[in-house]
């Protein structure tokens, strides 16, 4: 009934388009942030302005991955070279985490005007695992996911939490490096190959294969299947609920608001 292979024993759950529909508010942030940066670049340095693409740019170089690997992947992508910075810079700096510190205001800004949506889907699945007694963990590279399960009211459906904040600690890789999917099933105390990984983004697949785990669930929110299966998805949905019962739901639920 719930979709896996019979080996699962525990499922890990990225948060941003996967269980929360705040992929699109992050994109708009990342936009918000590097169109500004851009035009400002341009100015300074001569090149043409070439806005950022939600459409290109934000599945091929930010999602999924910590914010400061998301400006430093995107800048590679333009030929840009910036210092590194230190975690914490002002949003007024000229660094890599500069940029990342002006994304994450803008996000929260955004986050408090339009709240945060869950995808109901989303929260049938994880209430059927919960009912057959399966550990279920979520594993972000963001670090506010705390406070956005929180907001989403669905914490108590979460047995334990690797984010943003938890790999700055313990000195984690972000995807598509499997160390965080590796300690979510640490923590829930199952091997990776009894642990399934849901993601909707390239790099979060990536990090599940690499990591050997059992089953990668792509979910494809944006008409990505293709590149999903192309980084080693096991099986692609639109919706979680997609898995409950063999059921296709065909569209993707239009959320809520909490």
């Amino acid at each position: 009934m719930l979709g896996l292979p019979d080996h699962i024993r525990a499922c890990l759950f990225d948060l941003d388009g996967v269980l929360t529909r705040t992929a699109a508010v992050h994109a708009a942030a990342w936009k918000e942030m590097f169109d500004d940066f851009l035009e400002n670049w341009a100015r300074r340095s001569g090149d043409p302005y070439v806005p950022f693409d939600i459409g290109t740019d934000y599945p091929d170089y930010v999602d999924g991955r910590p914010r400061a690997d998301g400006v430093q992947a995107f800048l590679d992508s333009r030929g840009i070279h910036l210092p590194p910075g230190v975690p914490g810079d002002p949003p007024s700096g000229l660094t890599i985490n500069a940029l990342a510190t002006r994304k994450n205001i803008l996000l929260l800004q955004r986050m408090e005007r339009d709240g945060v949506e869950v995808f109901e889907g989303s929260v049938r699945y994880l209430q059927a695992l919960d009912e057959a007694g399966v550990p279920r963990a979520v594993v972000s590279s963001s670090a506010n996911c705390a406070e956005v399960v929180r907001a989403a009211g669905i914490e108590r459906l979460l047995l334990a939490r690797i984010d943003g904040l938890v790999a700055q600690e313990r000195g984690l890789a972000g995807k598509p490096a499997p160390d965080t999917y590796l300690a979510g099933a640490q923590a829930l105390g199952v091997q990776p190959e009894a642990a399934a990984v849901f993601e909707d983004a390239v790099a979060g697949v990536q990090a599940g294969r690499a990591g050997a785990f059992g089953y990668v669930v792509g979910v494809d929110r944006i008409g990505h299947a293709d590149a999903l299966r192309h980084s080693g998805a096991d099986i692609v949905v639109k919706d979680l609920a997609d898995l409950l019962g063999g059921q296709a739901l065909g569209a993707v639920p239009a959320g809520r608001t909490v």
